[in-house]
């Protein structure tokens, strides 16, 4: 008896909260009379895989998962101070390789108005000689602006709701810090220009372009750019009403000014950042397409799921809501193949809710599962840059909050990276129902600078209340795992409302302003299911897959 219980104890794996994963089982510990086998399994929650490990699906870029900056920052220039905080370059650090795009509403309200004499620029070259680590914040200066930004984004909000907006004026200081802040957290800046600066005849007037890429160009900042924020809602922000086909003009026009720079010739620009396509927004997009596919090196638009003024939990959770995001991709991608067939597709600017984000959701661990569906879902489909609104800045839908902490999704963003590769595989999930909805899958060859050649990573989420069992089919049951298991750390469904999460059981906290905690998984023995908690997200590693896709 003794041996016995030895042998069952040795496949002990790991805790998830009030749970264990023992082998393939799924075990209670908070159970009168000890442990016992939970069979409350829902039987739409038993699911069955089909993978195909054979060849890549498709390819997304390795900057896959992006960020942005909103250009509300700059809505008064000193909160720009904030990007020498070095704990926001350190988490920025963790989302590297990435895109940062500086944009938003206010980007279309912003005007270059250069401050600096020359013996001043002098001094700022001089200053630009030295490392990331020693251009440093000073500590009473960031609390003082961490401070002020409550109130600042208050005035930003009621701004936003009244839909008055006024004119922005940013110096060299801004594109300084911005571009200082993407060397050393190793993003790709994208900048974000102002596109209702309008001639008399309603075509873009490039002046004030021509005098920031000037600067820039003097600077060797290397750097691409987009013109203009959402231009189907110019009308209600400015009275302003522009369509597709002059759009497209505007940036063929952008075009050749780059073209005449040694430095911008050949670098990135991105367009039309033309929110979710419904309406009139479709035809915008058609129109611009038409004039201006060839300007661009990616088509970009913007996706929220819901309304952050009135949403719910249950919209967080709901699988109709989720796929609702398969419909707008397949549309976009339809007028991209009529009109410019193989141009890149990019989500330019995307969160869980549109208006700033919903208070007490996107801030929280709920918010997890629309992102990282997203995530899954949006390789799959066509996508290849998802950028993520907001990395730091005004509204809920940020991944660190403004005592610069992150929040869930920031943990699961840095999990993602670390682990996900660009190889996007062929996976299937099939329930006793037919293909389950509310556990879902998606699976890529790991992260190589992670992980050896040939192992895969299984994307997986859980959002029903009760636990759920993955049976892996036998060519990828003999292989050891690496669990990554995200909960929140209260149980049920009032843990969906926190800001805090557990990586297998520990709540994740940075150590200090320049330490993580373990982000390590724990090694699973080779079985026939995993596990998956209720409200959980999870990466499981196949180690040792074998991939073809993935050699």
């Amino acid at each position: 008896m003794k041996s016995v219980l030895l042998l069952v104890l040795s496949f002990c794996s790991y805790r998830t909260g009030g749970s264990r994963v023992w082998g393939d089982r799924y075990f209670n510990r908070s159970s009168p009379g000890g442990l016992q086998l939970d069979l409350d399994l829902d039987l739409d929650l038993d699911l069955d895989l089909d993978l195909d490990l054979s060849v890549v699906f498709r390819r997304v870029d390795p900057r896959f998962l992006s960020v942005t900056i909103d250009s509300s920052l700059a809505a008064q220039e000193r909160f720009m101070l904030l990007l020498g905080s070095q704990k926001i370059k350190f988490l920025a650090e963790a989302l590297s390789p990435a895109f940062l795009r500086f944009g938003g509403t206010r980007q279309d309200f912003m005007v270059f108005t250069p401050q600096r004499s020359r013996q001043e620029q002098q001094k700022v070259e001089l200053a630009a000689d030295e490392s990331c680590d020693a251009m440093q914040l000073p500590w009473w200066l960031e609390q003082q602006l961490k401070q002020d930004w409550v109130q600042q984004q208050q005035i930003l909000m009621t701004e936003e709701l009244q839909r008055k907006y006024h004119r922005i004026q940013f110096s060299e200081l801004t594109v300084d810090l911005l571009h200082s802040f993407s060397i050393c957290a190793g993003f790709d800046l994208i900048f974000g220009l102002n596109a209702l600066l309008r001639t008399s005849d309603n075509s873009w007037n490039s002046s004030n372009a021509r005098t920031l890429l000037q600067y820039c160009e003097s600077r060797r900042y290397s750097m691409s750019w987009e013109l203009g924020n959402e231009p189907n809602s110019y009308e209600k922000k400015a009275g302003i009403r522009v369509d597709g086909y002059q759009l497209g003009l505007d940036f063929t026009r952008l075009r050749k000014i780059m073209s005449e720079s040694t430095l911008y010739r050949d670098t990135g620009l991105y367009g039309p950042d033309v929110g979710q396509p419904r309406d009139h927004r479709t035809d915008i997009m058609k129109g611009f397409l038409q004039s201006g596919a060839k300007a661009i090196d990616a088509c970009t638009w913007h996706h929220y799921y819901v309304n952050g003024r009135d949403t719910s939990l249950e919209d967080f959770l709901d699988p109709d809501v989720l796929d609702s995001l398969a419909l707008k991709i397949n549309e976009v991608l339809e007028m991209i193949k009529l009109e410019s067939p193989g141009k890149s597709m990019w989500l330019g600017e995307t969160s869980s809710a549109y208006g700033g984000g919903a208070v007490g959701l996107s801030d929280t661990f709920v918010a997890g599962f629309m992102w990282l569906d997203k995530l899954g879902l949006g390789a799959k489909l066509g996508l290849d840059v998802v950028m993520r609104q907001v990395l730091v800045g005004s509204g809920s839908y940020h991944l660190i909050d403004e005592d610069l902490n992150p929040l869930p999704d920031y943990w699961l963003s840095v999990l993602y990276k670390r682990l996900v590769g660009p190889e996007v595989l062929k996976i299937q999930a099939f329930s006793n129902f037919g293909r389950s909805k509310r556990v879902r899958v998606y699976l890529h060859c790991a992260n190589k600078k992670s992980y050896s050649s040939g192992a895969v990573v299984l994307i997986s989420m859980n959002l029903s209340k009760k636990p759920a069992r993955i049976s892996l089919p036998a060519l990828a049951s003999s292989s050891t795992v690496d669990a990554f298991v995200l909960q929140s750390d209260q149980p049920g469904e009032e843990g969906l409302y926190s800001r805090w999460v557990k990586l297998n059981g520990a709540v994740l906290k940075l150590v200090d302003d320049k330490t993580f905690p373990d982000l390590g998984g724990v090694r699973l023995p080779p079985a026939e299911h995993l596990q998956l908690p209720a409200y959980s997200l999870a990466f499981f590693v196949l180690v040792d897959a074998k991939a073809a896709a993935c050699r």
